[in-house]
């Protein structure tokens, strides 16, 4: 099956800003852009020549507007990104279980988010959360209004001489999944960026002392326990990618509250969604949850046993 990057489009404003960045990504992995869109079909009754009354699918307008979009959004596109290929599909089906079947053909979907401010980051909605929860493959949300210069350190990005910024990594070090971590490595090394994986972890109550402070010798302890296990975990990982410069932070409290402010910097936050069945449903996890809602750099989330 062919690479691809896919993004997908509804019209807004925010699917063309995800398209763009999807086409940033197809650069640097030098692989086709597919740029898809999902309108289920419409059944309507209508009266046929031999006055039978008889239920069939609409095509009109909204395929017509559809096929009008995507035509709209492969030009812009391509206008920004000359030399890259790009491929449109209409997919006749509801968009989240279309979504869940183009990300499962590609490398990377890619989804735009409602953006609440600069400060408070991206509203994900019910879609998008639906598909990160169900899909096997990678899945990136990316706010409304992001810029490619919000990807780089301030200063000299006219002359394309600004640095990414760091890529973010959210490690779960009791259990770290080699897919989560690959997909870092690789975006911190397509970038020329900078890694940090940041560890965060809230401690039990004997870290505590009777007046509710935590222990300060006790805090030492156990962030000294915490940047082992970062160390442990990351060790290989150095050794295959040795051009990627890593940063570790172990810190103490949530995880998605710390990942959320290490966004702020961030060209990309990547976290793991660990692929389980709900009651009802597919379900993500609190620290995806934050991330997805407040974070205010792309979030990419990575599905791993």
């Amino acid at each position: 099956m062919p690479r691809t990057i896919t993004a997908g489009l509804d019209g807004s404003p925010e699917s063309l800003t995800a398209a763009d960045w999807a086409a940033r990504e197809a650069l640097f992995r030098d692989v086709p852009l597919r740029l898809v869109h999902a309108v289920g079909p419409k059944p309507y009754v209508h009266v046929s020549a031999d006055g039978v009354p008889r239920t069939s699918l609409s095509q009109d307008p909204q395929m017509r507007w559809a096929d009008h979009m995507l035509r709209e959004a492969e030009a812009t596109v391509a206008r920004r990104h000359p030399g890259l290929r790009i491929i449109t599909d209409r997919l006749a089906e509801e968009p989240v279980p279309a979504l869940l079947g183009a990300a499962g053909r590609a490398d990377l979907l890619v989804l735009g988010s409602r953006g609440l401010s600069s400060v408070t980051g991206f509203l994900a909605g019910s879609v998008a959360q639906a598909v990160v929860a169900g899909s096997s493959q990678p899945v990136v949300l990316v706010r409304g209004g992001l810029r490619p210069e919000d990807e780089h350190h301030t200063g000299a990005f006219a002359s394309g001489a600004a640095p990414f910024r760091d890529v973010v990594l959210g490690l779960d070090t009791a259990a770290p999944d080699d897919t989560v971590i690959e997909f870092a490595f690789q975006a911190a090394s397509q970038r020329a960026a900078g890694l940090r994986v940041v560890h965060g972890r809230c401690p039990d109550l004997p870290y505590y002392d009777h007046g509710g402070d935590l222990n300060a010798e006790l805090h030492d302890e156990l962030t000294g326990d915490m940047h082992r296990a970062l160390s442990k975990a990351l060790e290989p990982w150095r050794h295959e990618f040795p051009g990627v410069q890593v940063t570790e932070q172990a810190v103490i409290g949530r995880a998605g509250s710390h990942l959320v402010e290490a966004s702020r910097d961030a060209s990309l936050l990547v976290v793991g969604r660990r692929r389980r069945r709900a009651a009802i449903g597919a379900a993500i996890g609190p620290v995806t949850h934050a991330v997805l809602h407040h974070a205010t750099a792309p979030v990419a989330v990575v599905p791993h046993l």
